[in-house]
């Protein structure tokens, strides 16, 4: 494909996402007259019309959905092979992305600043969310799962760490409500659904009804709020804080965590160094 040619298609892109030409051109970082340009020369080419101009901005066409898709798919494609050609240089060095279950980070962070350290051309994304990145689809190098052990293909899997969350309480939330011998006699502070897999969470639901529920946060800094003020127990992982007072742990509650990579970069030095590092 001639670079004009893609120029004008990612062009359109841009408008079809923003919704205005304006817009384009501060993602494309150009001058509007230079994306309608484009948009025209485009249209012009294919011989269709792609977007309704209208005083709001710019709606895809029928055929302006099907350049969306196209092109769409070819900017991923595109995207993908970048991610998989970045990282087979030989040395440690350049971008790498490293995505995680939330929670982690206490013991994911000294073990990648350290190897950071040691490779100072190396470039970190480290990124928490509670969807999982794509790694055929170049979305990251080196995942953190928890849970059933992934099965994608083409992935490289392999066991790391296996973790205990255990309940934690203040000593103001143990003077009001006296010991945890009695679990549904207390109330709880539990992250949202992105953790109901987590084993724990299956527990919970399991033996304790939602009444016993005090509050239910996806942000971990407010439920480590909330059991600080005594508003009920909560489970963090062993060290992780030092205030409050461990008042349960069952071998139910262990979870499997995994290092996983993608077959075409797995060797790569950049990849095999991060695994080496989470290992540790």
């Amino acid at each position: 494909m001639e670079t004009e040619s893609w120029d004008d298609i990612r062009a359109a892109l841009a408008v079809a996402r923003s919704g205005t030409v304006s817009g384009a051109a501060q993602v494309l970082d150009v001058h509007h007259a230079t994306v309608i340009r484009r948009i025209n020369a485009l249209e012009a080419r294919l011989g269709a019309r792609l977007f309704q101009r209208h005083a709001r901005g710019y709606t895809l066409t029928e055929a302006g959905r099907l350049l969306l898709e196209a092109g769409a798919a070819a900017e991923a494609r595109f995207s993908q092979m970048a991610a998989r050609i970045s990282g087979t240089g030989e040395r440690i060095e350049g971008e790498i992305t490293v995505t995680s279950v939330q929670g982690m980070s206490d013991l994911v962070m000294p073990r990648l600043v350290a190897l950071m350290r040691q490779h100072p051309g190396l470039r970190l994304n480290y990124t928490t969310d509670t969807r999982l990145f794509r790694l055929d689809a170049g979305e990251a190098h080196v995942a953190i799962r928890a849970g059933a052990k992934p099965v994608e293909p083409d992935y490289v899997v392999s066991p790391w760490l296996r973790l205990a969350a255990s309940l934690y309480a203040s000593e103001g939330y143990l003077a009001q409500h006296g010991p945890v011998t009695d679990p549904s006699a207390h109330r709880f502070i539990i992250p949202g659904a992105e953790s109901r897999p987590a084993p724990h969470m299956r527990w919970l639901a399991a033996h304790l009804p939602a009444a016993n529920i005090a509050m239910i946060s996806n942000d971990a800094d407010a439920r480590l709020a909330a059991i600080r003020a005594g508003l009920g127990l909560g489970w963090l992982l062993p060290g992780e804080v030092d205030d409050l007072t461990e008042v349960m742990s069952l071998p139910d509650w262990e979870s499997q965590l995994w290092l996983v990579s993608h077959v075409d970069l797995h060797r790569s030095p950049k990849v095999q160094a991060v695994l080496k590092a989470l290992r540790g």
